[in-house]
């Protein structure tokens, strides 16, 4: 029988979710609080895990007409621009982990979710949809939105974000942490660009409590550029998406080498938001309890310091899809299922996250330390065949 499958969210996670679980034979009802699908221009880093299965579910040639394929990612110090080590992707990456290492806009993986969802049937997307409280009970779940409709299904994913509604109900663990860290970030055309500042490739600048990464997007035309800095924000933080002031991201990278001072100073639009977090995962619970199921942001907010929070999302709503179509499982056994397969692997990056941004931003001894290992050992340090194999 098609288990009529609730969906909280329209972002990459909720359409991800919405996705999996239509192509495992769900009848798939999604809401979002927007008016209208969009997404805010910034870039996304899918390891060879995530294009994995995108590639499994039919994207592969459209990720193909948006996205880039660097061939290496490079580490340098924000300081001194020196080259502190170098881990090889495209064909390499393709040869080890089966598939390769891409790069994307938001928009453009947003948008290729989007039209496959459209594509499969027995999908309702609800736009200008926020949901108000949901009710579990032995035949299924309710969902109530704002606007007073009350929908039954036979499962209920939260897929709503950092700030989730949907979390905050089931779990009732108050609200994420701010964590100090302010994230700038540009998307510019790489033919505004003065030719010794554009790139084709991922490189990450690492300096005392600052680092900058940047990377090519919609197959290379343009650049997508993120500098974090430490510090606080004023006002809201539960909107990702604020203007920001450039000269204070050139104040804080004042003391960096000059080929980073010159990327930062040939941008001129910026928009802020600060980094806010929950910590790692303790327990199965805190993916999925009953009915409901958590995925992305909602259940395991990252840093984005592994470069996968959007590929943990992804990875959350294939094997969401694949636990409810197992046969012979009624809804909570499925997400028991679900969860246990996911929160250990979350917890994994969400902590690994962590630890990248105390040695991204190390002083002192720890970063002459970080320096040296790199240089040393390279791409033994910088490769992760834990996540990029999958699961």
């Amino acid at each position: 029988m098609s288990r009529r499958t609730l969906v909280v969210g329209g972002g990459i996670g909720g359409l991800a979710a919405a996705l999996a679980c239509a192509r495992g034979g769900a009848q798939v009802e999604l809401f979002e609080r927007a008016r209208e699908f969009t997404e805010v221009g910034a870039g996304i880093q899918l390891g060879p895990n995530v294009v994995k299965i995108l590639h499994g579910w039919g994207l592969k040639d459209g990720l193909a007409g948006v996205a880039a394929f660097p061939d290496r990612l490079q580490v340098r110090s924000a300081l001194s621009g020196a080259e502190l080590g170098v881990l090889r992707l495209g064909a390499v990456a393709l040869a080890r982990y089966g598939s390769p290492y891409a790069t994307i806009h938001r928009a453009d993986l947003h948008g290729l979710l989007l039209a496959a969802l459209k594509q499969q049937g027995a999908v309702q997307l609800n736009l200008a949809s926020p949901v108000d409280r949901f009710m579990q009970h032995a035949e299924g779940v309710t969902l109530h939105t704002a606007d007073g409709r009350e929908v039954k299904g036979d499962v209920l994913v939260g897929a709503d974000g950092l700030w989730s509604r949907v979390r905050d109900q089931l779990i009732n663990d108050g609200a994420p942490r701010t964590t100090g860290h302010l994230a700038y970030r540009a998307l510019v055309p790489q033919s505004s660009l003065p030719e010794r500042l554009r790139s084709h490739q991922v490189t990450a600048w690492l300096g005392p409590q600052l680092h900058v990464v940047q990377y090519p997007v919609r197959g290379g035309e343009w650049l997508n550029v993120v500098a974090i800095v430490h510090g606080h924000m004023h006002g809201d933080v539960e909107n990702w998406d604020h203007s920001a002031n450039p000269a204070r991201l050139r104040s804080a990278m004042a003391a960096t080498c000059a080929p980073l001072i010159d990327l930062i100073d040939a941008i001129d639009h910026w928009r802020l938001w600060a980094l806010s977090i929950r910590p790692p995962m303790r327990a199965a619970d805190e993916q999925a309890h009953g009915r409901v199921a958590l995925l992305g942001d909602a259940a395991h907010p990252m840093l984005p310091y592994l470069a996968q929070g959007a590929g943990m999302a992804i990875e959350d709503a294939d094997e969401l899809g694949r636990a409810l179509a197992t046969d012979g499982l009624d809804v909570p056994a499925a997400l028991r299922l679900y969860a246990g397969r996911r929160w250990q692997r979350n917890a994994r990056v969400q902590a690994g996250a962590i630890r990248n941004g105390q040695v991204f931003h190390a002083s002192g001894v720890v970063r002459w330390g970080r320096d040296a290992a790199m240089k040393l050992l390279g791409e033994r340090l910088l490769d992760m065949p834990w996540l990029y194999r999958g699961v």
